[in-house]
């Protein structure tokens, strides 16, 4: 396990999660029945460990379908399949495009974008600019495959959400689906 520099275990999360003003309580006490819960160094923003992302999103599927209301604490839960810490600029633009072209296979021939949430880094890290290399590197790669894909923010077929905590980088691939059968993922 490996502190990063803000203080936190980073490599035992897998889940993101930013929490509704003033929900703070509420929001560790409905997620510590999914895993181990953490705080972040961030204002209104936990950390989660889960043993199996799908197993996550099916039991918060069927928690808002039992109470639509039960997730009222949270305004976004960003569950990882990819993991990844990083210490230098550098070092994340090179993880990151190693991590978002696992994804390309199930890109090809689709209209998807690449977004980061940011939280550290200020100044270091430039969403934007780092949204826009990994779209191109997908591009690249899908080209290069013969199954080329299209940058799409009006609907498109999937999304890469990236979460930044500190030192921690998450990502996931969404399918249009996923974020309409699960509205809590809130990647845009």
């Amino acid at each position: 396990m490996v502190a990063n520099r803000h203080g936190s275990e980073s490599r035992d999360w897998n889940v993101v999660v930013s929490v509704m003003p003033r929900r703070f309580r509420m929001a560790r006490e409905v997620l510590q029945d999914l895993g181990r819960v953490s705080r972040t160094p961030f204002y209104n923003v936990l950390a989660l460990k889960v043993a199996d992302v799908p197993a996550l999103l099916a039991t918060l599927a069927e928690w808002r379908s039992l109470n639509p209301q039960v997730l009222s604490c949270v305004s976004r839960i960003a569950p990882a399949t990819e993991t990844f810490d990083f210490a230098t600029k550098e070092e994340f633009e090179e993880k990151a495009r190693k991590a978002v072209l696992i994804f390309a296979p199930q890109l090809s021939h689709k209209s998807f974008h690449v977004r980061i949430r940011r939280r550290g880094h200020k100044g270091l890290i430039l969403s934007h600019d780092e949204e826009r290399l990994l779209d191109d590197a997908l591009l690249d790669a899908l080209q290069a495959a013969g199954t080329p894909g299209r940058i799409a923010f009006e609907d498109p077929d999937a999304v890469v959400a990236i979460d930044t905590v500190g030192n921690w980088t998450g990502l996931a691939l969404w399918t249009r689906q996923d974020l309409e059968r699960l509205p809590f993922l809130k990647c845009d």
